[in-house]
């Protein structure tokens, strides 16, 4: 609880943004922030540095940040999801719901082979829709998800109830707006 209350420390909210009544929770306090930032980086790398991760596959856009730095941590590869039209090459998408109407998310058709071991990652957990998609795609593409992890979860948005199946790592949550 002492780690997460500093990190929480390090995290700036802010009232009404997007719109009001949301608190949005800005890490890029926590980022610049030398101790927070490598405090994360050893508690995501702690987790999963016996798991033999293969893939560390991370969702636009916060949560390449760290996805990045675990994979390199992990000597594992990173593969991005991203939104529909962003990626280059042959993809497979993914459709979810958002609060008013949909989105689809996208990963390479070649990013991920069969067998690999994968932690998804992504910055927040909230209604778990996003990170829902990614575990499809990833599944898609038949390979094992050791674990998500996110630095944030609101847990009063129920978003791990749609991701239950899967072992969850989160660092910081918010039980309340």
């Amino acid at each position: 609880m002492k780690t997460e209350n500093y990190l929480k420390s390090t995290i700036r909210s802010i009232p009404d943004f997007p719109k009001k009544g949301i608190v949005f929770r800005d890490i890029t306090t926590l980022l610049k922030d030398p101790r927070a930032l490598q405090e994360v980086v050893d508690l995501f790398y702690h987790a999963y540095k016996d798991k033999n991760i293969t893939k560390v596959v991370s969702v636009e856009s916060r949560g390449f940040i760290f996805g990045g730095v675990l994979a390199y941590r992990l000597n594992a590869g990173f593969v991005p999801i991203r939104k529909k039209g962003k990626l280059p090459a042959k993809t497979f998408g993914e459709e979810y719901v958002l609060e008013y109407g949909t989105d689809t998310i996208e990963i390479h058709e070649d990013a991920i082979e069969p067998g690999d071991r994968v932690v998804i990652h992504d910055d927040l957990l909230a209604t778990g829709g996003t990170i829902a998609a990614a575990c499809r795609l990833v599944e898609r593409l038949q390979a094992k998800i050791v674990g998500l992890s996110f630095l944030i979860e609101l847990s009063f948005l129920n978003g791990r109830e749609r991701i239950k199946q899967y072992p969850i790592q989160t660092l910081i949550t918010y039980d309340s707006e």
